[in-house]
């Protein structure tokens, strides 16, 4: 399966869940893991990273709705304010083009506007 096909068929806590499994069947196990196994770890890896992406957008959402500043948000993120602001909203921008080029995924219209408001201007 591709990253996109697991993405909508596992939650977070089951991609962990399998890709953990995995990972320590390839550790300890007596036997490598085979081809198809292999694969699914690679694509569980791709999965966890692009659901723990969303997952940051949405809780840097959550931060600026209880007032944390830019500067608060990028020491959290291990980064300048400039680039967590410029990453939040790349990740409107995205959302925005998905509902464009998708219809039924992302953020719409009126969703994007009030994103954009409550990121605000360029720190």
């Amino acid at each position: 399966m591709s990253p996109d096909e697991l993405d909508t068929a596992l939650t977070l806590r089951t991609a962990v869940a399998r890709f953990e499994e995995l990972r320590e069947h390839d550790a300890f196990a007596d036997r490598p893991l085979g081809k198809a196994e292999a694969l699914e770890l690679i694509t569980l890896g791709e999965v966890i990273a692009h659901k723990a992406r969303y997952g940051r957008q949405l809780s840097v959402r959550t931060a600026r709705e209880a007032g944390a500043s830019w500067s608060q948000i990028g020491r959290a993120m291990g980064t300048s304010k400039q680039t967590a602001w410029e990453t939040h909203n790349r990740w409107i921008e995205q959302q925005a083009e998905q509902r464009r080029n998708e219809g039924h995924w992302g953020l719409e219209a009126h969703e994007v506007a009030r994103e954009r408001k409550l990121a605000g201007e360029a720190p």
